[in-house]
């Protein structure tokens, strides 16, 4: 039982640690355009994520994928970046009309881009043990715990700023997407300049 809380705990670490807060920048670009009414959808939106970021971890695990941590580094911010273009392109559409499929596919796909970006250490976590596959499953509690943290962080924030101090949903979301944008950018920079 303990290794389970370890590698639960593990999982949730991973997501709320504030130095490396890649996973907390994406869902608050992610969740940004939506309130409590659209709680269901959210929960989609952050289970996705977790699944894709499971599947990458397996898949890097089990030595099926291998991608050089640099690229994965580098394509990190620039999944950051684009959910957060994408808020500020779409903020006056309603939720409604936004294209849930897309933003689905899009969500794993930058899961499994996450979950690259993770799994060499995760790889040396679960080294010692034979059966990697129920850590994995522990783990990806941990991550969709601490996702839904986030998410509800957000939430409530979106609701105190346009409930209480009067924002408009399109002003929140502009908002919150530029302090992104601005706190990614710089990130994505450096890591261009280690590539080049």
């Amino acid at each position: 039982m303990s290794q389970f809380w370890l590698y639960v705990r593990l999982g949730l670490e991973h997501v709320l640690d504030w130095q490396a807060y890649d996973h907390i920048l994406f869902l608050i670009v992610l969740v940004a355009a939506y309130s409590f009414a659209g709680w269901k959808r959210v929960l989609w939106l952050v289970t996705i994520f977790t699944i894709g970021h499971t599947l990458a971890l397996f898949l890097s695990v089990y030595e099926l994928v291998s991608l050089s941590s640099k690229y994965v580094e580098l394509l990190i911010p620039i999944t950051i970046l684009i959910t957060a273009l994408y808020n500020i392109i779409t903020a006056k559409i309603k939720i409604k009309q936004r294209s849930a499929g897309l933003l689905y596919f899009a969500t794993a796909f930058f899961g499994i881009i996450h979950g690259l970006g993770f799994s060499t250490y995760f790889k040396m976590i679960a080294s010692n043990t034979e059966n990697k596959f129920l850590p994995l499953m522990e783990f990806a509690l941990g991550i969709e715990a601490a996702l839904i943290i986030v998410a509800i962080s957000v939430l409530i924030l979106a609701f105190i700023f346009q409930n209480i101090l009067n924002f408009t949903r399109r002003d929140w979301i502009l908002v919150i997407s530029s302090i992104v944008i601005g706190v990614i950018l710089p990130i994505l920079m450096d890591n261009i300049h280690v590539i080049l």
